[in-house]
């Protein structure tokens, strides 16, 4: 209970400062200068506007561990995998624990399904291409 506790306050400390900074801890650029070639502009456009708006970056940066995993290492993890985006969808709104450390992720039921789905194609947008294998 008391690390839930602490990771919630952390969290929301976290949100504030972003919130006064106007981008995310760490001085990234989330209006898409730091979308992999590949990526949509819609998708990094949507994904980047529904971050900001469910507080995600109170928790997670998109290239360092923040309480919570980078975003890059998640899409780097699940990158090619079939179902990782309803996998991911379900996770954010879902929550679980012991995934990828001690603090837990609460669950986000205020992220409809939908959202909750664009914010997880977003995050498999980050997926650093891997060397060509052939």
């Amino acid at each position: 209970m008391g690390l839930k506790i602490f990771a919630i306050t952390l969290g929301a400390a976290g949100a504030f400062s972003c919130a006064l900074a106007g981008a995310q801890p760490g001085g990234h650029d989330l209006r898409g200068a730091n979308a992999p070639a590949g990526a949509s502009v819609g998708t990094q456009s949507t994904g980047t506007d529904l971050i900001r708006a469910n507080n995600c970056l109170a928790c997670h940066q998109v290239s360092q561990k923040r309480v919570g995993p980078a975003f890059t290492l998640i899409a780097k993890r699940f990158a090619g995998q079939p179902g990782a985006a309803e996998y991911l969808a379900g996770a954010i709104r879902q929550g679980g624990k012991g995934r990828w450390g001690p603090v837990p992720m609460p669950a986000q039921p205020q992220v409809s399904p939908e959202q909750a789905s664009a914010i997880a194609a977003w995050i498999l947008t980050l997926a650093a291409p891997g060397p060509d294998p052939s």
